[in-house]
């Protein structure tokens, strides 16, 4: 079923949905007047990037693929010849106009207008994906923390998880210890850097199915490295949600 025909879940609650329909508010993407029940006009929300063609196993955008793949859907390449401890991995866009715009406010501008936004987007995208038993977030060190004031990861996995009526595990996954931004590096850099750097908290008992929910998926090397954690933690499988898919 294409996206923009799945019912849109609540994930602002009632007084919010009205409140938009009787003061609509401005695109947070170009400033022009939004369309009730989205803080997006409808010049933009046509345009959004949605990633309805995708491998099944890494999200990255394929020409021809079904929509919405599921874990027996298409394979890319990489993924046939070395598959990845994901055991699917869904993301809502591709990253691309007017993502490029929000993620970015959302991720360092302190901008949670557009994180709720982008919550609501993805709880559309996934309101028919196969179900985990449990989300997490992908956590920033404390460090990393203190400077930005919020993890945009739990930002985006709180509403999705009320959205989706699913049990949110905040703080189960415990990033352990500071890394270098993986922006600056190359891919093969990624994966050095964030070797190790996940845990399970003391005590967390996990379910065997679980899904991590991060913004951005460039290399996968955090959400691998995520993944590698929770498979020697015990869990069965684990699968990815993120927003946006780097093509």
């Amino acid at each position: 079923m294409p996206v923009n025909r799945i019912a849109l879940p609540d994930v602002d609650g009632r007084w919010r949905r009205w409140l938009g329909h009787v003061w609509p508010g401005r695109c947070l993407a170009c400033a022009e007047a939004g369309q009730p029940g989205h803080d997006l006009c409808a010049a933009c929300l046509a345009s959004l990037p949605w990633n309805r063609h995708a491998c099944a196993r890494c999200a990255i955008p394929l020409p021809g693929a079904d929509d919405h793949t599921d874990v027996a859907g298409p394979h890319c390449g990489p993924c046939l010849r070395k598959p990845p401890p994901l055991r699917a991995t869904r993301a809502a866009f591709v990253y691309a106009a007017p993502l490029d715009r929000l993620l970015p406010r959302f991720k360092f501008h302190q901008d949670l207008a557009a994180g709720r936004l982008l919550a609501q987007l993805m709880a559309q995208s996934l309101a028919g994906a196969e179900r985990p038993q449990a989300l997490l977030p992908i956590p920033l060190h404390r460090t990393r923390l203190r400077q930005r004031g919020y993890d945009q990861a739990l930002e985006l996995a709180r509403p999705l998880a009320r959205a989706l009526r699913l049990p949110l595990l905040d703080g189960a996954l415990v990033r352990t210890r500071a890394t270098a931004p993986q922006s600056e590096l190359d891919a093969t850099r990624r994966r050095r850097n964030l070797r190790g750097a996940f845990a399970i908290a003391t005590g967390v008992q996990l379910p065997g199915h679980v899904a991590v929910v991060d913004d951005v998926m460039t290399t996968g090397a955090t959400l691998h490295a995520a993944a590698d954690a929770l498979h020697r933690a015990g869990v069965a499988r684990v699968d990815a949600w993120v927003c946006a898919r780097a093509p």
